[in-house]
């Protein structure tokens, strides 16, 4: 098992280091930032001068070289458009973020799982049908459509919930159902695929075959065996969302990392945005560095293998 997870750790260095070098080189792609951040009368001398000052006059490389060295230190420079520390400005939306992926996953968990344990036990019946069908709904919907749609019914025409801002959970639950809407439903049908696949083992139907009881058997050897895979999806989900609610974010005005990343492009904000990506990819990677270790503890199969 110790091997197993050095193994990993490993792994998710190399993959964080990766994201730190495509990052940097792709954000160059976005154009100069020295043209948003001088007005446009600005002479050919304060351009060099602000060029220089960035950093950006040297060579591509050697950029890369001295931001990684600074990386390894936590430094991710400072904010062309804030003039204040990268890592800084992204720390202060983390917390915003996480408490709308952590309300998001909530619903998602407490709609998808009763829905796909629900259409895989009943599988063939209209139960079924209707599950897998909002769930294929759900995933055909955009998400800025929904929430518009969610804003309109229960914001401006009902009234329920502020349209917008930062808050408690009057302000979270709008957001948090938008961005939960699409995960629902593929945690629904991921659920019934992994719950079906438990249904048709051998040990189930011997189960059967003794007479146990349909409840223990669902709640005993279907759920229990299934739960690997479900918090797998879980898992993948909550680190999706921590960085891919660009969206969702936008529409209701939640200062979240999302948010900031959006804004950072529009300004060519190199360091925001690299820090942004970097931190995003090291929260997908952390949460399934630790799914991966709780799999090696519950199944010690996936060690081996």
């Amino acid at each position: 098992m110790g091997a197993f997870i050095l193994r990993r750790l490993l792994q998710s260095i190399i993959v964080i280091f990766g994201v730190i070098v495509i990052t940097f080189i792709i954000s160059r792609v976005l154009g100069d930032p020295v043209v948003l951040l001088l007005p446009p009368e600005a002479t050919p001398e304060q351009r060099a001068y602000l060029t220089k000052d960035l950093g950006l006059d040297r060579p591509i490389y050697v950029q890369l070289a001295v931001y990684i060295s600074k990386v390894i230190r936590g430094d991710f420079g400072m904010s062309f458009r804030h003039e204040e520390p990268a890592m800084k400005l992204l720390m202060e939306r983390v917390p915003a973020s996480l408490y709308l992926s952590l309300v998001a996953t909530f619903f998602s968990i407490c709609i998808a799982l009763p829905l796909g344990i629900i259409s895989a036990i009943k599988r063939g019946t209209i139960f079924d049908r209707i599950g897998m069908t909002l769930a294929l709904l759900g995933q055909s919907i955009p998400a800025f459509w929904a929430g518009i749609m969610m804003i309109l019914l229960f914001a401006v025409q009902l009234g329920w919930f502020p349209p917008s801002g930062y808050g408690g959970l009057s302000y979270v639950f709008l957001p948090a159902l938008t961005l939960a809407f699409f995960f629902t439903a593929a945690t629904a049908r991921l659920t019934r695929s992994s719950v079906l696949d438990v249904l048709d083992m051998d040990y189930v139907r011997y189960a059967r075959l003794k007479g146990v009881p349909e409840r223990t058997v669902i709640l005993r050897h279907v759920l229990r065996n299934s739960f690997i895979t479900i918090l797998n999806i879980v898992a993948l989900q909550l680190g999706l969302l921590l960085g891919g609610a660009v969206i969702t974010e936008f529409i209701f005005s939640w200062p979240g990392i999302g948010r900031l990343s959006l804004d950072a492009i529009y300004n060519r904000d190199y360091p925001v945005i690299q820090a942004t990506v970097v931190v995003a990819a090291a929260f997908f990677v952390v949460i399934n560095l630790l799914v991966d270790i709780i799999y090696s503890a519950t199944d010690p199969r996936v060690s081996r293998r």
